[in-house]
C-alpha cells in the first residue's frame, strides 16, 4: 500500500499505487470507515462496489498502471453519511464522451458500465477534471435510519 497521511480521527487520507491491489486496499480502508459510520450490511456492499469501480477506474484508465502515478483516497466520516474521494494523475477525459453503455450497441461490451454502476451505488456522484492533470471523484453515501 502507498503511504499513509493521516488516520488518527478515522478518517483516510492515502496515497496508493497504480496497481489493481490497491483496489482491495481502498475498499478495506473505506468498508472499516462505513462500518464505524454505522451503515449496514446491504450499503457496505454498495459502498465496497463504487470504491472498487472508481479505483479500478483511476488505477487502469487515469493512471494506466503507470508505477510513478498514485491514486490519492480520501475518506471523511460525517454523523450521517461518508465521503470518499478519488483522484488519479493522468490525462483525465470528457465525461461526456463516454459511450451510454445502455445503448443497444454497447450492452455486450466488456467495459463501460462502472460510472453506470457507482452512480447506482452511491447518492451523489461528482466528477471533475484537475489541473494540471488527473481526474478526482467524489462520491457521498447518506446513512438511512430506519
Amino acid at each position: 500500500m502507498g503511504e499513509i497521511l493521516s488516520g488518527e480521527t478515522g478518517n483516510v487520507d492515502v496515497f496508493l499505487d497504480s496497481t489493481l491491489d490497491s483496489v482491495d486496499d481502498a475498499e478495506n480502508l473505506v468498508l472499516k470507515a462505513a462500518e464505524e459510520v454505522g451503515f449496514g450490511d446491504d450499503d457496505l456492499h454498495k459502498i465496497g462496489m463504487a470504491v472498487r469501480e472508481t479505483v479500478v477506474n483511476a488505477v487502469v484508465h487515469g493512471n494506466r498502471y503507470n508505477s510513478r502515478k498514485r491514486v490519492h483516497l480520501q475518506v471523511l466520516k460525517g454523523d450521517d453519511r461518508i465521503t470518499i474521494t478519488v483522484a488519479d494523475e493522468g490525462n483525465g477525459f470528457e465525461p461526456r464522451s463516454v459511450p451510454d453503455p445502455l445503448a443497444e450497441e454497447n450492452l455486450l461490451q466488456q467495459s463501460g458500465r462502472g460510472i453506470l454502476l457507482i452512480r447506482a451505488f452511491v447518492d451523489d456522484y461528482q466528477m471533475q477534471r484537475m489541473a494540471p492533470a488527473g481526474t478526482e471523484v467524489k462520491l457521498v453515501k447518506y446513512l438511512r435510519h430506519e
